[in-house]
């Protein structure tokens, strides 16, 4: 028997919550796919068939639980460490490159044929592009329907559908019901904002996180207190606020998201599962780097460490810049000037400021050395003219490499933007003096070559083992 089959069949048998998104169980006998954590009778081996994705199983034929909720799982991590092409392409589709555009535009925006790109897709996710990105889309919409009180127009067009009837249609073609009859089964909370559950594997060591988005939050913009994190965004021209907090006991996090325009969730609920590192798979993390003896030891006191993502990238770009030669709170101190002087004040809090304000500032009115203040403002022109991408949905490499050639960001800046911009999980800050003086103590490491060497066994998850180096210091 496959040993994939076996492990998968063992985790439905036991209902394991850390397979929960890693797969889904297709069962013939009902045309049906569930979560491998579904509550239902558990089904007979020999009716069941295992599938990458959720989309998978919807192209082969099968329709969601409405018991296991298949939209509710943790994201499907099958691409994570595997194809970068993949990887961008799922971060494309999830910005709605499929929503007005074929998988020509899209293939060609990375550099792929769409021959190859519908190769990569089926290998890693079992499924196309265009159900990937369908299938995303449906799972958002029932989503909005089961947790809020949005109007049917406003859940189609939040979802990226063109039009209600497509909306409509889609979901009877899929649950053979219509959306208002899901929804009459549901108890909405009636209140003035959205509260969206996002799943997550466990384990998951929020308090951890927590402490590292607190030491670095920026007053005015971010806070961290009461076990919740909330700050200031700014989405389609419009402010609004985001206030996260754990469920331990479901293996979700709350997330309360304040704005005037709906359309916005799914980027918004999207970045906050990039910031909490929400799809990563721990068991797989643990495994590769518990491999090396000594850091065995660091990863088996945080077996739920998460690598945190960022809101904003042009903001975390400037942050990485500002933190060049001083001290974490320095830094953080030097953002919360910039933010309440040239960011925007709004009834949600301090909105901070875009690279066209940066970009208009002379160098010497920014608290901070010349250079660092002149390349804050070259790094913001670069993204002004679109020569400089710092979204989700750019490639490493060329990112550190377009970093590098503005003068006044180093190496170590560049990746740094890399690991908490792209959520990058194999960027790793060899250079960093923290990370060298930990891994002298604790892995007997004596130099910044021989830590790049110790950390290939490392690889995919070198930023990983960076955190963990990190909070030995």
């Amino acid at each position: 028997m496959d040993s994939q089959y076996e492990v998968f069949e063992s985790a439905r048998q036991a209902r394991d919550p850390r397979f929960d998104g890693r797969f889904f169980v297709g069962v013939r006998t009902t045309g049906i796919y569930c979560r491998p954590v579904c509550p239902v009778k558990m089904p007979m081996a020999r009716n069941v068939e295992f599938f990458q994705s959720a989309a998978a199983a919807m192209e082969a034929g099968y329709r969601p639980c409405l018991r296991c909720r298949p939209e509710a799982s943790p994201g499907t991590p099958a691409w994570m460490g595997t194809s970068t092409t993949v990887t961008r392409a799922l971060r494309l589709i999830g910005d709605g490159a499929l929503d007005d555009e074929g998988v020509g535009a899209l293939s060609d925006r990375l550099g792929v044929t769409s021959r190859h790109l519908s190769r990569l897709f089926q290998k890693y996710l079992g499924a196309s592009p265009i159900t990937i990105a369908q299938t995303r889309r449906l799972q958002f919409a029932k989503k909005l329907l089961d947790e809020t009180n949005l109007s049917m127009t406003d859940i189609a067009f939040t979802s990226g559908y063109g039009s209600v009837r497509r909306f409509n249609d889609h979901f009877r073609k899929t649950y053979k019901r219509t959306p208002v009859s899901l929804r009459k089964e549901q108890t909405i909370d009636q209140n003035n904002a959205f509260v969206i559950k996002l799943s997550y594997r466990p384990p998951f060591d929020f308090s951890g996180i927590l402490t590292f988005l607190a030491m670095r939050a920026i007053p005015g913009v971010e806070s961290v207190g009461d076990g919740e994190y909330r700050r200031t965004i700014f989405i389609d021209g419009e402010p609004g606020r985001i206030c996260v907090s754990n469920d331990a006991a479901q293996n979700v996090i709350l997330c309360k998201i304040e704005v005037e325009n709906s359309r916005a969730l799914f980027r918004i609920v999207e970045k906050v599962r990039r910031l909490f590192d929400l799809d990563a798979v721990p068991q797989d993390i643990q495994c590769q780097l518990q491999k090396d003896k000594l850091l065995a030891k660091l990863v088996r006191q945080n077996p739920g460490q998460r690598l945190p993502g960022c809101w904003d990238g042009f903001e975390i770009a400037v942050r990485a810049i500002v933190g060049q030669q001083i001290s974490v709170k320095g830094a953080t101190t030097v953002m919360g000037v910039i933010a309440e002087k040239y960011g925007d004040q709004t009834a949600y809090g301090i909105v901070f400021p875009g690279p066209a304000v940066i970009a208009d500032l002379d160098p010497g009115e920014l608290p901070m050395p010349g250079t660092r203040a002149g390349a804050i403002k070259l790094m913001a022109q670069a993204v002004l003219e679109d020569e400089l991408e710092l979204g989700i949905t750019s490639d490493t490499t060329q990112l550190v490499e377009q970093l590098v050639a503005i003068k006044g960001i180093g190496p170590w800046t560049a990746q740094y933007i890399a690991m908490r911009a792209l959520n990058d999980p194999d960027v790793f800050l060899q250079g960093d003096l923290v990370l060298l003086k930990v891994a002298r103590a604790k892995l007997g490491i004596e130099n910044e070559r021989q830590l790049l060497m110790r950390a290939e066994q490392w690889r995919p998850w070198r930023a990983y083992a960076g955190m963990h180096l990190w909070r030995n210091a």
